[in-house]
């Protein structure tokens, strides 16, 4: 069988070589005559999955090697008769690290500490959770928001959720993981507009690391030019690649190119998670499949620090921005947007900035040697799996 692979699968040769024939395509250029003599599709975010790209085509398995899956048309494939899955909570871990190091970035730039803080949790599924969990040991107050989650209650699901309109007025700090629906009754498109943001307690933070499309472009501008906001992080903005107004882009902190699921686990995870799924699709008990030697990264060099002069404050966020380097790539793909000549070349620049993007290594993955760093600072760093040298 033939299995046709998005470029940005991380390890797709090796991973899928098992099944057959592998045809590794850039993931936007993938058209339906690459699927001819193809039985299964792997993807990730940038291929739209339709009846455009596959009626009349063999495939009968499609897989995402993302968490979001608003990329496949899954009512279609359903009705098809095509066998899909996504990898949930393959990256969960990488975009709850994004969002805790944005955090202590913001609370640096502001310079006002993060205990204490209340921080509104807008979805809490797999990415979600784990922000709530990473931002509790870092000493804020955790208020979540999930109506359907609330509503089922998984089992052993003990969180307390409160009304969205309940944590605006409280909250310091908002923080979005939620997929995109226009499905009622808990719709997430434009969910940050105008009307939510004027709850919001004043001066508040805003990140969304979830889909664009969830904050209305001209509520965020507003709410920042009034300072109903005084900071905001966005990984992901409104009909991205396009270009975000001058406006939003001058206003918010920093600015990522929907990287913050970009760890080198996360993206290795959403690659075995399809792989599981495509074997168990064809009934194959196939071994446990790790990346070759030579395609593993090094371990990253150790962070260093002197906690000297430096608040607890600085030193967490010097230390979270070491390992997620989002003031570096916000600058690096600002500088490339910027000078982008139209459209299609900012579509080209995102992508080659996302498919040559070096995955960072998370938390665990990093060694620490500080020095003149408080204790507790320290046992937190430990808590988050940071590796801590004397």
């Amino acid at each position: 069988m033939k299995t046709v692979c998005a470029a940005s699968v991380l390890h797709a040769r090796s991973a899928f070589a098992p099944f057959g024939e592998v045809a590794i395509l850039p993931d936007r250029a993938i058209r339906r005559e690459d699927l001819l003599d193809a039985t299964a599709l792997v993807v990730r975010s940038k291929t739209r999955v339709n009846a455009a790209l596959l009626e009349g085509t063999p495939v009968t398995f499609v897989a995402t090697a993302t968490a979001g899956t608003d990329h496949l048309d899954t009512a279609w494939l359903d009705r098809a008769g095509i066998a899909w899955t996504g990898a949930p909570g393959c990256n969960a871990n990488s975009v709850a690290e994004y969002a805790l190091a944005a955090m202590a970035l913001l609370a640096a730039h502001a310079a006002s500490p993060l205990p204490g803080k209340t921080l509104g949790v807008v979805g809490c599924g797999n990415v979600g959770s784990r922000v709530a969990d990473k931002a509790g040991l870092a000493g804020l107050r955790v208020l979540r928001n999930d109506p359907p989650r609330a509503l089922r209650r998984p089992p052993g699901d003990t969180a307390q959720y409160h009304a969205l309109d309940a944590i605006l007025p409280q909250a310091d700090i908002l923080t979005f993981h939620v997929p995109l629906t226009d499905a009622p009754p808990h719709a997430t498109r434009h969910l940050a507009n105008c009307r939510l943001l004027g709850r919001l307690k004043p001066g508040a933070w805003l990140l969304n690391t979830s889909r664009g499309a969830v904050a209305d472009t001209d509520a965020l501008q507003v709410a920042l030019a009034s300072h109903c906001l005084s900071g905001c992080v966005l990984d992901v903005w409104e009909n991205e690649p396009a270009g975000i107004p001058d406006a939003l882009d001058r206003a918010a902190l920093f600015l990522t190119p929907h990287i913050a699921g970009y760890s080198y686990e996360g993206l290795l995870n959403g690659t075995l998670q399809c792989r599981r799924e495509l074997a168990r699709y064809l009934e194959l008990d196939l071994p446990a499949w790790t990346p070759p030697p030579g395609a593993l990264p090094p371990p990253p060099p150790p962070i260093t620090l002197s906690g000297k002069g430096k608040s607890p404050t600085e030193i967490l966020a010097a230390v979270l921005s070491a390992a997620c380097p989002i003031p570096a790539d916000s600058a690096s793909w600002r500088a490339q947007a910027r000078t982008a000549p139209d459209e299609t070349a900012l579509r080209a620049r995102f992508d080659t900035f996302r498919r040559t993007y070096t995955a960072r290594r998370e938390f665990a993955a990093h060694r620490l040697l500080l020095s003149d760093c408080p204790p507790d600072l320290l046992d937190l760093l430990a808590a988050l799996g940071f590796q801590i040298r004397a």
